[in-house]
């Protein structure tokens, strides 16, 4: 599967990953890095609000799945702090094509 995204702030960094693995956390969700056949390269156990992203994968991809994943989840903004729900609010503006 092919990504590509359209955003002039998206930074294939590993502090933009941990900046996006914060919102995670921040969301409530749990994130770990496993070896897996996933299709997608990651899995969303929504019950348990646990995510799963393949350990293998390429820095941008793992960015790509994790943005990808925060677009799909309930995130509830009332939770986040302001710096993160502007980050999420932005997050949503970006797009992706497969």
């Amino acid at each position: 599967m092919q990504y590509t995204l359209f955003s002039m702030q998206t930074k294939f960094t590993p502090s933009y990953l941990a900046k996006l693995e914060s919102l995670l956390k921040e969301s409530g969700y749990k994130l770990r890095y496993e070896k897996g056949n996933f299709k997608s390269g990651f899995c969303v156990l929504e019950a348990s609000k646990v995510v799963v992203v393949n350990k293998f994968s390429s820095i941008d991809n793992k960015i790509t799945f994790i943005q990808e994943i925060i677009r799909q989840v309930q995130i509830d903004e009332e939770t986040l702090e302001e710096k993160s729900r502007q980050f999420l609010q932005e997050l949503r503006q970006t797009e992706i094509k497969f």
